[in-house]
């Protein structure tokens, strides 16, 4: 609002400036030439008249005529008072002679070539001052709409970003609770079973709600960090499961300043663990993380590959409907926009199922 205010005062300081220089610069020729006030005053009608011509096309002929695409009567309208105002400044200057100078007096009937250079440059200087303020009023129609575009898109943008933000929260919010119930049924077992390895599950557990509650709100956390929440994880799945699961977790990741959005992988680990193992089947589950450091200039990447033995659910069992995969898709959609690849499904005997994300960082 107040640049706003300052462009109309720097605009009305602009026109005042202007026409002030327009109706005093005869005052620089009156010094020793006899010239009173009154003359002069007479002789201000001619900046008066192009004062009326440019204000006429600014506020009125241009916004409604001209902007709207009536040129035919834009044009007649300024031609007619162009032609109507040369004629009354060319009688208004032989009646300043009569009036002042009448021994001067030019006879009634003047040179023709004369009498067509004076309406010539009267209507040249009429035109001059509609076109300008023609354009003058065009350039600040465009430069107020350019404004509002601007203005307009900057709340777009703003408006998008929140909205993704506060989608980004929600979802962030939804991967809670999927695997607590699991990890804490483990435990649960476990007690009856070996209390240290309870405890220390009990410990590897409270590592993983720190970071769920404090890092999971930050836009990005360290690599490290996220694969040790991985590994507390995978390692809390492990306690109930029998020895015919064979569970490895690879990690290859010498750079360890990469930063990554948090929990953007558990759901795929928590999907492989619903569907890669049987209580009477050998099963297994092989993930690796991997950060490729390229040459200098390079982009990093970030891979996440995941591969497992399938079980696929029955038809009739509906739990889980693929909402965390879902989740996946749309917070690499919102952090990482054409910047990842995500290869998933089953391989040709239907017994293996991988899911490999690749993210340019």
């Amino acid at each position: 609002m107040g640049k706003v205010m300052l462009d109309k005062r720097l605009k009305v300081f602009l026109h005042i400036v202007f026409w002030a220089y327009m109706f005093l610069s005869p005052m620089q020729y009156m010094r020793g030439t006899g010239m009173t006030m009154v003359q002069y005053l007479l002789n201000c009608l001619s900046p008066l008249l192009l004062m009326v011509v440019f204000y006429v096309n600014y506020m009125w002929l241009t916004p409604k005529y001209f902007v709207q695409g009536k040129h035919r009567y834009y044009l007649m309208i300024n031609v007619v008072m162009a032609f109507s105002f040369s004629l009354l400044l060319h009688y208004w200057m032989d009646y300043s002679r009569v009036l002042f100078q009448p021994g001067v007096l030019m006879p009634r009937n003047p040179d023709a070539i004369d009498e067509f250079f004076f309406y010539v440059r009267d209507l040249i200087n009429f035109g001059i001052f509609a076109t300008a303020a023609t354009c003058i009023a065009l350039a600040q129609r465009w430069f107020w709409a350019d404004n509002a575009r601007k203005y307009a898109e900057t709340a777009r943008v703003r408006a998008e970003a929140d909205r993704t933000e506060a989608e980004l929260k929600s979802l962030r919010s939804q991967i809670n609770p999927h695997f607590l119930l699991n990890t804490l049924n483990n435990i649960y077992a476990l007690t009856a079973m070996d209390t240290y390895r309870a405890q220390n599950a009990i410990q590897q557990l409270s590592k993983m709600l720190r970071h769920m509650l404090y890092d999971n709100m930050l836009d990005s956390v360290n690599l490290q960090d996220e694969i040790q929440f991985l590994e507390n994880y995978v390692n809390l799945m492990k306690i109930r499961l029998p020895n015919s699961v064979d569970v490895t977790f690879k990690k290859i990741v010498p750079d360890a300043d990469i930063k990554v959005a948090p929990l953007i992988f558990i759901s795929l680990i928590e999907n492989a663990f619903k569907h890669g193992v049987s209580l009477t089947e050998p099963s297994f589950i092989r993930i690796l993380i991997k950060a490729i450091i390229p040459h200098e200039g390079d982009e990093k990447q970030l891979i996440c590959s995941i591969e497992n033995s399938y079980f696929p659910k029955p038809e009739q069992d509906r739990s889980g409907h693929g909402i965390g995969l879902e989740q996946v898709q749309r917070r690499l959609d919102l952090l990482y926009p054409e910047r990842y690849v995500w290869e998933k499904g089953t391989g040709p005997d239907g017994r293996t199922y991988y899911s490999k994300i690749t993210i340019q960082l």
